[in-house]
């Protein structure tokens, strides 16, 4: 069962939509001092209080059940799934839950998977306490933090990376996958079992494509098309 903080005395002071009761702050946190540290954070706010604390997608299913939150904050990387699993897990049984992804991530991909998965915002782990604590406010009240203008764009580049994943064939992004991982040529050939000449044909059609043509830009091209995290 997932652990439920103190909470915190409730504010005599209304928030901005008018009611007393504090924000319900569920943390999706494997790191315990990352998830601590978030936790002290938004309890010491005074409309605003911590009712869970867990570190899996398989513990924020029956939390967020349980306990109702309004706002949950989701790390992007889970030991057992990602922040969107958690994520679409949580909105199954609590549909009304605003979601707020934090990440150290800071790429295109992560950005759209948030925004396919609903999240009202999307915050670097660097940002500010003080960040974290006003995303929390707007985002109860029902504030998108994502604007249209994000979101078109990553459709836009999404759409372009669908088109370029097209172009490939199986075989080429499995030899892009393994050139962005590190492996040499002849490496590669004797991990999938073909020519080194065939290896060298592929390689030299991923450049013609996709204009990939050392170890960075394999590495660079790969995380943009998803085939590596």
């Amino acid at each position: 069962m997932p652990s439920a903080s103190q909470p915190s005395t409730p504010s005599d002071q209304p928030l901005g939509d008018g009611h007393a009761d504090p924000i319900h702050v569920l943390i999706v946190e494997d790191h315990r001092v990352v998830a601590e540290g978030l936790a002290a954070l938004i309890n010491d706010q005074s409309d605003m209080r911590v009712v869970g604390n867990v570190g899996t997608v398989a513990e924020c299913i029956p939390a967020a059940a349980q306990l109702n939150p309004d706002v949950v904050l989701v790390d992007f990387r889970l030991p057992d799934g990602s922040g969107p699993d958690a994520a679409a897990a949580i909105r199954s049984i609590r549909p009304t839950a605003k979601m707020i992804f934090l990440t150290r991530e800071d790429t295109d991909a992560a950005r759209f998977a948030a925004v396919q998965s609903g999240a009202s915002a999307f915050l670097h782990k660097s940002r500010a306490a003080a960040d974290v604590v006003a995303a929390i406010r707007d985002v109860a009240r029902g504030k998108m933090l994502i604007t249209p203008r994000t979101i078109a764009t990553l459709l836009s580049k999404r759409h372009s990376i669908e088109a370029q994943l097209e172009r490939l064939t199986p075989r080429e992004r499995e030899v892009l996958t393994l050139m962005a991982e590190g492996l040499p040529s002849r490496a590669i050939a004797a991990e999938l079992g073909i020519s080194y000449t065939t290896i060298r044909t592929h390689i030299r059609s991923l450049g013609s494509k996709l204009a990939v043509h050392s170890k960075l830009e394999a590495i660079v091209k790969a995380r943009e098309l998803g085939l590596i995290s």
